[in-house]
């Protein structure tokens, strides 16, 4: 594996949830670690945060090259930034298709070329796997560079069902535990999880031009970009994140039954997904609701707290 990938795995440790955890089977652990790689590579891909991008693009055979000097400013990127990016997404869409058929026909395929989706041909006949999923991830980073506002909360649902929901149908398929129901109660939590991660990237996100809040949200309690761009949150933000963390912790009590549907160690994988985006949700309620004086982080022994009570219950 090049530099730049272990790079991208090294993402792993800063995520709200444990990814590939200790106590899993190795060989769930390297599956579930092919799938975070490539979720983290294209998430990158489509941020511009790749540690080398034009390593990466002469390696997948892309003959763009990233703007010689990139904008410092704020803001959404200008455009040639955004047609590279747009140009690395179909490069990797390109090599996702390589590894399926690699999988398929081992023999007569053109393997795939970035060694983080090499990762994931084993995975794909032992476990089943379709290229959906991994699409749906692509798709999610191409809207982002057109997309940097929802009119509505469920235009935002709308969205995560490409950027969140994906991931935990792969958890699913790749313990063999998929069914309609655990799927349903999946999406919930995942979506959730990934308002939660909004909530925590307000700053970050307006940065970056793009603002995950709803429109119509913000409307209702009278903020303006000019609020969320203050080095802190007044009232007026304060309510509407808080109305938000309400939101979001009424989708994890509906996904949250998930975990009682298995057993074992995979019951414990999904406990602690879960419990991660209930203590994200209590660090943003422990800072006050103010998420923009600084990124709230869930305390790791409360994680574990509630991973345990989670396992317990089942839910």
């Amino acid at each position: 594996m090049n530099r730049s990938a272990g790079q991208t795995l090294e993402k792993a440790g800063a995520e709200n949830f444990p990814v590939a955890p200790f106590f899993l089977p190795a060989a769930w652990r390297d599956d579930l670690m092919a799938v975070y790689g490539f979720a983290r590579l294209v998430d990158d891909a489509g941020d511009g945060d790749l540690a080398d991008p034009a390593a990466t693009a002469a390696l997948l055979g892309i003959e763009e090259r990233p703007p010689a000097t990139p904008s410092a400013q704020p803001g959404p990127p200008a455009p040639p930034e955004v047609a590279f990016r747009l140009a690395l997404l179909d490069g990797l869409e390109h090599d996702l298709d390589r590894a399926f058929e690699t999988a398929l026909h081992p023999s007569g395929a053109d393997r795939p070329r970035h060694p983080l989706l090499r990762a994931l041909v084993p995975l794909v006949d032992r476990h089943g796997l379709t290229p959906e999923p991994f699409r749906r991830l692509i798709e999610a980073n191409r809207v982002d560079q057109t997309t940097a506002r929802y009119a509505t909360y469920d235009d935002l649902v709308g969205y995560c069902t490409l950027s969140a929901d994906p991931v935990g149908r792969l958890v699913l398929a790749i313990a063999g535990v998929s069914t309609p129901e655990r799927t349903e109660l999946s999406d919930a939590v995942c979506t959730a999880l990934q308002v939660v991660e909004h909530l925590q990237d307000v700053a970050e996100d307006l940065h970056r031009g793009r603002i995950y809040l709803p429109t119509e949200d913000l409307q209702r309690f009278g903020v303006t970009e000019a609020d969320l761009a203050a080095p802190s949150a007044d009232g007026a933000v304060r309510e509407l994140i808080a109305f938000e963390v309400e939101r979001a912790r009424t989708l994890l009590d509906r996904g949250a039954p998930l975990v009682g549907t298995v057993r074992g160690r995979l019951r414990l994988l999904l406990a602690g997904f879960t419990a991660g985006g209930y203590a994200a949700l209590a660090a943003i309620e422990d800072a006050g609701y103010d998420v923009l004086a600084r990124q709230a982080k869930p305390d790791k022994r409360r994680l574990a707290a509630k991973a345990a009570a989670i396992f317990a219950k089942g839910r």
